[in-house]
């Protein structure tokens, strides 16, 4: 794998914009999209089973959408010992952290009313697991964990077939063991436009999360409104910031493990050592070369590491030596943070229990990793005894008036009369 050795000068806003810009712009797809969709909504299955085949089982056979229970047993049963224990364990840990982040109904007292902030599952949701690639079993632990602990009543896994016409049979397993309600085969923007609208086969959704390709990640987009999104999933990135003494091999693992995604992953490695540089460009150097390439960049301090990685707002983050873990609670802008020499972003992925679906492409700016608010909806509850209600109308009537709504005023109005007052404040 290749390296750049680059040195920060300047704004650290200014070397985010330049390394982001190292990324290979997406193509448009707009359009191609937008007639998957339409003739999704308008044929229904047989849209969906024709893009199939063009896109995905080109030679295989056209097996049903829906896939039966016992072939998802069947696939449960065939896992390795091996694979099996890890789905397991990384089942019992993400569903653990996905408790911890629920929140409690909460009353609050305002003046002599109360509000309480409730929260409720969506009914139904659809986790989108890629292809293409590799399977992805874990990206199915990674979306239906935090829908099953969010309440969600019925989840939906779709995955496109290889060109056997099936789904993987690792991930199918894994769909039995995490507990969906129905496992799909499809893929592409017309697996979008189904979940989002419905069809004979597969039924509408109320929230579409869960990576994809750039067609899925635009069909995301433009059903978005129809259904709710957890975000739009580009490429992976991963920075990596070391000071001290520490040991480059291990981190030069964790930039080639994420290049593994694809030559459009943007891995970077930061430090005030020029000489902890030179030892980490080594290590990553004596890998294969895969066509990605990782960029190492000097900085003066800690502080100029830190700033450097709130700009560019990385997927994931791995803070390595005493000075830099230190200043963790500074590091507030990434999707996951990774603390210690022994915390590989690779753990992440798999079995921490933190969820492996994060904002990329410097969206951990306003965006946050999948979690059961995704499949949640917040809504209030408004409870205002009579005694309460004259001041408050005596307060609003006139803002409400000043608005042009009369109406609003007199409603508010009417519980003074109810109670015992006969005189509209103005």
């Amino acid at each position: 794998m290749r390296c750049e050795l680059l040195s920060l000068r300047g704004d650290p806003v200014v070397l985010a914009a330049q390394l982001r810009s190292l990324v290979p712009a997406s193509q448009s797809v707009s359009e191609q999209v937008s007639e998957i969709i339409s003739a999704v909504r308008a044929r229904g299955d047989h849209a969906v089973l024709e893009y199939t085949r063009k896109f995905d089982t080109a030679e295989g056979e056209l097996l049903p959408l829906r896939v039966s229970d016992a072939e998802l047993e069947a696939a449960a049963e065939r896992l390795r010992p091996a694979v099996r224990r890890g789905l397991l364990e990384a089942l019992e840990n993400v569903q653990r952290v996905s408790v911890a982040a629920l929140r409690a109904d909460r009353t609050v007292r305002v003046g002599g009313h109360e509000v309480v902030l409730r929260e409720a599952p969506l009914e139904t949701a659809a986790v989108y697991v890629p292809g293409g690639r590799a399977p992805y079993p874990s990206t199915v632990v990674m979306g239906v964990t935090p829908a099953r602990v969010a309440g969600v009543r019925a989840i939906a896994v779709c995955a496109p077939p290889g060109r056997d016409g099936d789904v993987d049979p690792v991930v199918l397993g894994a769909c039995r063991l995490a507990g969906a309600s129905v496992v799909y085969r499809m893929g592409g923007a017309q697996a979008v436009a189904a979940l989002a609208y419905g069809t004979a086969s597969v039924a509408a959704v109320d929230v579409i999360v869960g990576p994809g390709n750039l067609y899925v990640q635009e069909a995301k987009r433009q059903v978005f409104g129809q259904v709710a999104i957890d975000g739009f999933a580009g490429p992976s990135d991963l920075v990596v910031i070391a000071t001290g003494e520490v040991d480059p091999a291990p981190l030069a693992l964790d930039l080639l493990a994420q290049a593994e995604h694809g030559t459009g992953t943007l891995v970077i490695g930061i430090s005030p050592s020029r000489e902890l540089l030179g030892r980490l460009r080594a290590s990553i150097e004596q890998a294969p070369d895969t066509g990605a390439v990782a960029r190492l960049v000097q900085v003066r301090d800690v502080d100029e590491a830190l700033a450097a990685a709130q700009a560019l707002a990385p997927e994931h983050l791995q803070l390595v030596g005493e000075e830099v873990e230190a200043r963790a609670r500074s590091a507030t802008r990434a999707g996951s943070v990774f603390l210690g020499a022994a915390a590989g972003t690779a753990f992440g992925d798999y079995i921490a229990g933190s969820n492996h679906i994060l904002p990329t492409g410097g969206a951990a700016r306003f965006a946050s990793a999948l979690s059961p608010s995704a499949f949640r909806r917040a809504y209030t509850e408004v409870r205002i005894p009579m005694s309460s209600a004259a001041a408050l109308a005596g307060a609003a009537a006139p803002v409400a008036r000043a608005e042009g709504f009369e109406l609003h005023a007199r409603s508010m109005e009417a519980r003074i009369r109810n109670n015992g007052r006969d005189e509209p404040h103005r």
